[in-house]
């Protein structure tokens, strides 16, 4: 399901994809939030939220925010199919120049939006929020300091693992906040084949393997929770299936 009130023959400048699963009782702030920076930027524009077959509450908040601005446009997926499908198929159905997806719950303010679009303006033709340079900046709630222990390192060590086996000299492959010219989402997107969280490693190595050059920026990043030592360890398990699967895909041939 898709309600669209953007005219697709004017293609904007940007499109920003969010994908969108539940979440009720901070999405309108953060919709909100979204509507602001937008409407203050000098270019043309187009919002297109992915809703991932969220609950009752949650597609009512997003219909009607849908319906009070002409530049957002919103696809509903039927069944739940994971943040990789829902990012792919907002890509997919961008229209804009340069095309940049972020979390809906604005873990990296709207305002970083301007970051990676200002790299893909400069040439780059990935640009990707790197959470781990010097000048990268978080504010986190002192409960959540044993992240620095637990999570953050762990995924300092998946981050290397991945360094060493798929794509050299990317820092931080996991970061929510990327951007792509419409040249290369048109290249990486229609071949991606993780639905959920490891889409982001293929998305990068489907871009190194075409040649795509890539740009790493400092943001802001704030952490509002800390998952369960056992959901993390899950987290991990399935992205170590989903190197395995990149790597086969490539034997295969699947990426060129």
């Amino acid at each position: 399901m898709t309600i669209s009130t953007v005219d697709t023959l004017a293609a904007p400048h940007l499109s920003l994809i969010v994908p969108v699963y539940n979440g009720a009782d901070r999405l309108p702030t953060s919709l909100e939030e979204l509507r602001v920076f937008l409407r203050a930027q000098p270019y043309s524009w187009e919002l297109i939220l992915v809703d991932d077959c969220s609950n009752a509450e949650t597609r009512a908040i997003l219909e009607q925010f849908a319906t009070s601005m002409p530049e957002v446009r919103l696809i509903r997926n039927e069944e739940n199919r994971g943040k990789g499908s829902s990012v792919t198929r907002g890509m997919r159905a961008a229209v804009g120049k340069f095309r940049v997806f972020t979390d809906a719950d604005l873990a990296y303010p709207a305002t970083e939006v301007g970051k990676i679009l200002a790299d893909l303006e400069g040439g780059a033709d990935v640009a990707i929020a790197c959470r781990v340079l010097a000048e990268s900046r978080y504010l986190m709630s002192p409960t959540f300091f044993s992240y620095l222990y637990t999570r953050h390192v762990m995924s300092r060590v998946f981050n290397a693992m991945v360094r060493w086996t798929l794509i050299p000299r990317v820092l931080d492959t996991q970061a929510g906040l990327k951007g792509f010219t419409a040249h290369a989402a048109e290249i990486v997107f229609p071949r991606i084949t993780i639905p959920r969280f490891g889409f982001d490693v293929e998305a990068l190595f489907i871009a190194k393997k075409h040649g795509l050059s890539l740009a790493q920026t400092a943001v802001f990043f704030r952490y509002d929770e800390e998952p369960t030592t056992v959901r993390f360890a899950e987290d991990v398990l399935r992205m170590m299936r989903d190197l395995l699967h990149i790597r086969r895909n490539d034997w295969r041939g699947r990426y060129a």
